[in-house]
């Protein structure tokens, strides 16, 4: 028996990087998992690769109609919502000065209203239930700033302070909510933000103690403890998975 067994777990952003990570993890563990991205075929990809009880969802986490839409799909099939995890995040690396207001408004609609969007969607299920895990993945640019992701790491602190609110709300409705801050993980948008330059991950790896990037299965392990009934006393706490990069 895993240690989400039989727990309708929905994943956004679960197409590719962390968000596939994270999928099959829960799937190993037994959850029953709705893998949702942008791009709908890669999710189905996913769900076809996971087997038995996984299904897919094209979502765009900035779109309400496209989430409500998974939501009652997933209530008709299955009746319950058990897990969120609000993967989901998208970036372009480059000095705050030298961006405009669209990308402003790009980056904070994938990584923060996307966020919103989700737990407002589902929040009123699991409190209706009252049970239900809420993960939401933040960064530790969050939590210490990172050069050239001003926005973004605006963005995420915004994540970990909402994620505290809702997890005061509805302690009552016994909802845990936790955040999850990856530090740099070898994954195809830190190769985008210019992970694939050498240099940038010799740095890179020095600088964290355990001397190596992170994976999406390092990830996928803290988060699964989070959905887990293990964590089920634990609320309203922030953890960074960076190879002791970030120390709080």
């Amino acid at each position: 028996m895993g240690r989400l067994t039989d727990k309708v777990a929905i994943v956004t952003g679960a197409g590719s990087g962390i968000g596939k990570g994270i999928a099959e993890k829960f799937a190993a563990e037994g959850a029953i998992v709705i893998v949702t991205d942008l791009n709908g075929e890669a999710a189905r990809t996913v769900a076809e690769q996971l087997g038995g009880t996984a299904s897919a969802y094209a979502v765009d986490v900035t779109d309400r109609a496209t989430i409500d839409a998974m939501v009652e799909g997933v209530l008709a099939e299955h009746g319950r919502i058990d897990v969120l995890v609000n993967n989901a995040g998208w970036d372009v690396g480059k000095p705050f000065v030298e961006t405009d207001a669209d990308l402003w408004s790009k980056v904070i609609a994938i990584n923060y209203v996307g966020t919103l969007n989700t737990c407002h969607a589902v929040l009123p299920v699991m409190a209706q239930q009252n049970s239900g895990s809420i993960v939401n993945l933040s960064s530790d640019a969050g939590r210490v700033g990172s050069s050239g992701e001003a926005v973004y790491a605006g963005a995420k602190a915004g994540v970990i302070g909402f994620s505290k609110t809702i997890a005061r709300e509805h302690a009552r409705n016994q909802i845990n909510v936790n955040v999850v801050c990856p530090g740099p993980t070898d994954t195809a948008l830190f190769a985008s933000m210019g992970g694939d330059n050498p240099k940038l991950r010799e740095g890179l790896t020095r600088a964290i103690p355990f001397r190596r990037l992170g994976t999406p299965q390092d990830v996928a392990n803290a988060v699964a403890f989070f959905a887990s009934d293990e964590a089920a006393f634990i609320t309203g706490q922030t953890l960074s998975v960076s190879g002791g990069l970030t120390m709080a």
